[in-house]
């Protein structure tokens, strides 16, 4: 098995397109056509992880931070990102990042954080927009089927659970083929009036590409006529955060003891205790305190993240409890995720979760 294989079914599911525009996922060092031995599973990657690597011969490494996010003028080992880089090139280790594409990935980082919670009737928080486009295009009668396989198979009709969703409306195509024309139906030089089939599917962006090719490569006429519409409304399975319910109602301290220890942290900084017990709960693995008002605009009774700074705490305003538990310790379980999603996919998947601790903070 090849690299390759392994971050293109990676990008399946978590599209390097859904990334955020600062971010630098997917093969940051390495050759993709690389036959693969072992994985090594690691929030970060550093010196130590790459080291870790050697020593069990893994010889890719699949982290949730990108090791590299802006550009590198120099690699002289200066930094502890250069040294990383180097390390990982001199004993043919690959280094693959899949960050916030994982974050906006239904199944991905806030869907870990979920199940470790143990919610029920969880969604997406900050669901994104404009992902969405409507296809449409017109086909003949007897090759209806055949063409909606085809888009089918390639990613179209997806909407939340259910597949091969379409709209079909049945009417008349008109059509002359000039001299030039090649015409699976009707004569050169007579108007053709045929039985077709307007089909619309819904289809993501990131597989947009490949949906329309795929619809082209399978119908039958020389000059295929389609049309495709942005649709600006919320993809509902894509996007930031999540939100959900506790089986339960539980008293807040005792909410918050279970989060400290389920996610071992060494701390919790958290706002006033404005109400005396829980239900519903917004969180977003990392730093998140770009969500915070769609936690409170949902009427979440706690919203858990990491990196709220000093000032920012004070926008809970007496509507919300923050809960920062870390960044490090929001994310920590992302690895397992990945690991799971590798080992379901790929039988005889040869992998290993990091042992390194790469949290660069402790408590005291």
């Amino acid at each position: 098995m090849k690299i390759k294989e392994i971050t293109d079914y990676l990008e399946s599911l978590a599209p390097l397109s859904s990334q955020e525009s600062y971010d630098n996922c997917g093969l940051i060092v390495g050759n993709s056509n690389t036959d693969f031995k072992k994985a090594l599973i690691s929030l970060d990657c550093i010196e130590a992880t790459v080291d870790e690597a050697i020593e069990h011969n893994c010889n890719l490494i699949i982290a949730h931070h990108p090791i590299v996010f802006s550009g590198i003028k120099k690699l002289n080992g200066s930094s502890y990102i250069e040294r990383t880089v180097i390390k990982a090139i001199k004993n043919d280790i690959a280094i693959y990042a899949i960050h916030t594409n994982l974050d906006n990935y239904q199944y991905g980082v806030n869907d870990e954080i979920a199940v470790r919670l143990g919610l029920k009737n969880v969604r997406i928080l900050s669901p994104k927009k404009n992902v969405l486009t409507k296809l449409v295009c017109f086909v003949p009668h007897s090759s209806k089927d055949i063409v909606l396989d085809s888009m089918f198979s390639a990613g179209a009709g997806k909407i939340g659970n259910y597949e091969q969703c379409s709209f079909q409306t049945e009417g008349k195509g008109s059509f002359l083929p000039n001299e030039k024309a090649n015409p699976v139906e009707g004569e050169i030089g007579e108007l053709s009036i045929v039985k077709e089939f307007r089909i619309e599917v819904l289809v993501s962006d990131h597989v947009l590409p490949k949906v329309v090719e795929a619809m082209k490569q399978s119908h039958p006429y020389e000059e295929v006529a389609y049309e495709m519409y942005a649709i600006q409304n919320e993809n509902q399975y894509e996007g930031s955060g999540m939100i959900g319910e506790l089986e339960t109602v539980m008293d807040t301290m005792e909410f918050l003891a279970f989060v400290k220890e389920k996610f071992k942290c060494g701390s919790i900084r958290y706002t006033k205790i404005i109400n005396h017990s829980v239900k519903k709960v917004a969180f977003c693995g990392g730093a998140g305190s770009f969500l915070l008002n769609n936690a409170k605009k949902q009427q979440a009774d706690i919203y858990i993240s990491g990196d709220f700074k000093y000032h920012e705490f004070f926008d809970a305003e007496n509507d919300i409890i923050i809960a920062d538990i870390g960044h490090f310790e929001s994310e920590q379980f992302t690895s397992n995720r990945i690991e799971r999603i590798l080992t379901e996919k790929f039988a005889k998947f040869a992998v290993r979760l990091t042992e390194v601790n790469t949290n660069p903070i402790n408590y005291f």
